[in-house]
């Protein structure tokens, strides 16, 4: 039997990152009810049943977070334990690719205050530390400049431009396609050090 590489907690000075749990489904539902507004845009397309703050919406996301293929934590504020948003690594894909997707959002009341810089900075930590992988892409809507700058902020680079990549809101949506490789991360971090 081989242990889980994904830590079930990644500690950071201001904030950590943790699985979901059953318990977080009435925090983590009333967070995305109250951050609509602001994800929506930004969400991928749902059947016209799928209610993106319901009950069945947390089931599945606590299903897919146990998938081997993901990594999924709530970013949680070390002082009081209130959730913040969420990060994750899906399609994790092993052998000569080494490589996962990023995607992250953090609640309307905490944007802007550098919540979700140092959520991502742990994210990179679980991937290029304790998973191991080797490239982390992020695919990011042009006129989606805050996350365009988090990437940046955090290592990742412009590699292309990915035409209706996804479909959001009833349309197909460009994207710009961003990555990480571990070398280039962790020769960043260990000279910051």
């Amino acid at each position: 039997m081989t242990s889980d590489p994904r830590p079930a907690r990644r500690d950071g000075p201001r904030c950590h990152l943790r699985q979901p749990q059953y318990r977080d489904e009435s925090e983590l539902r009333a967070l995305r009810r109250a951050s609509w507004a602001e994800l929506e845009p930004w969400e991928p397309t749902r059947e016209p049943d799928e209610d993106p703050c319901s009950a069945k919406w947390f089931r599945n996301y606590l299903g897919r977070s146990r998938s081997p293929s993901n990594a999924t934590y709530l970013l949680v504020r070390n002082a009081d334990n209130v959730l913040l948003g969420h990060l994750g690594l899906g399609v994790i894909t092993r052998g000569a690719l080494q490589s996962a997707y990023a995607g992250y959002w953090v609640g309307t009341p905490f944007r802007r205050q550098g919540w979700m810089t140092q959520g991502l900075g742990l994210l990179l930590e679980v991937a290029f530390v304790d998973l191991g992988l080797h490239r982390l892409e992020a695919n990011i809507r042009p006129e989606n400049e805050p996350s365009l700058k988090l990437a940046a902020r955090v290592g990742f680079q412009r590699e292309g431009y990915s035409p209706k990549y996804l479909h959001i809101d009833g349309a197909w949506c460009d994207h710009e396609r961003w990555a990480v490789l571990s070398e280039d991360w962790l020769a960043t971090r260990d000279a910051g050090s």
